[in-house]
């Protein structure tokens, strides 16, 4: 008997299938991280400090030194307990303990707020170029920041990237994606010296600077945060819009869920 079109599609389909099938079933299911609190990580990173800096500064409350102590110590704290729950550094958890720490150290020592300025631009800045000489790399960093078993199932979309043999034109969609997530930093960079540059013009030590860090702090998130988002979502929709034209499969299919 003659095969039919619709015999050989089906084929087709089970030919992609089975590889696929093979890999997850030679897995043993990965635990599902458990997900961040986001109303814990605005509050206590941004909110609390931002209060503390801007309404307990003065001698009559906790004075400019214990203020700017204890509104840092929020967000150190909270990357520390986010390090020993997950057992593991985080990247960006790590930088931000980082940038914190050089902020109260420039701070408390009453250097020239255009340190805190530089450094603000510096840890984007580094990131993002480190995002750009990596793409000629065998570890490109995207695939941390975007193609990561965190977030695809990346046996899953190899495994059909091999099958439909279109390895190399994903290469070249990673490299693409990687400009976008370095363009992001380079965003991120240059916004946070603008806004550290036109709001920290008081000494160090007083109560004026507390008060303007603290708005610094505030406004990080519309100011900065959203547009420097908005091109990482870019960037993933550009990525997960090629998986799918490469590999055939949906979001649903690649997206990790903790579920084969």
């Amino acid at each position: 008997m003659t095969e039919t079109v619709s015999d050989k599609s089906r084929d087709n389909e089970a030919q992609i299938e089975n590889p696929v099938s093979d890999i997850e079933s030679r897995q043993p299911p990965k635990p599902q991280a458990k997900k961040e609190n986001f109303l814990a990580n605005i509050l206590l990173n941004i909110i609390i400090p931002t209060l503390i800096l801007t309404k307990l500064s003065g001698d009559q409350h906790l004075g400019v030194r214990l203020a700017l102590v204890i509104a840092l110590a929020f967000p150190l704290l909270y990357g520390l307990r986010d390090f020993i729950h997950r057992r593991k550094v985080n990247l960006f958890s790590a930088l931000g303990f980082i940038s914190i720490l050089l902020t109260g150290g420039i701070s408390l020592l009453e250097l020239d707020p255009q340190y805190i300025a530089i450094k603000e631009a510096a840890i984007p800045g580094l990131l993002g170029l480190g995002t750009l000489l990596s793409v000629k790399t065998r570890f490109p960093l995207v695939k941390t920041f975007l193609y990561n078993e965190t977030v695809l199932k990346v046996d899953k979309v190899a495994a059909a990237l091999k099958h439909y043999n279109t390895e190399a034109q994903f290469e070249k969609t990673l490299q693409n994606a990687s400009y976008l997530v370095a363009a992001s930093f380079f965003l991120s960079s240059a916004l946070n010296y603008i806004l550290a540059k036109v709001l920290l013009v008081s000494p160090p030590g007083t109560e004026a600077f507390n008060a303007e860090l603290g708005k610094m702090t505030a406004l990080s998130f519309p100011v900065i945060a959203l547009p420097v988002m908005i091109v990482m979502v870019g960037a993933m929709y550009y990525l997960f819009h090629n998986i799918h034209r490469l590999t055939h499969l949906t979001l649903e299919d690649i997206i990790n869920d903790g579920k084969n």
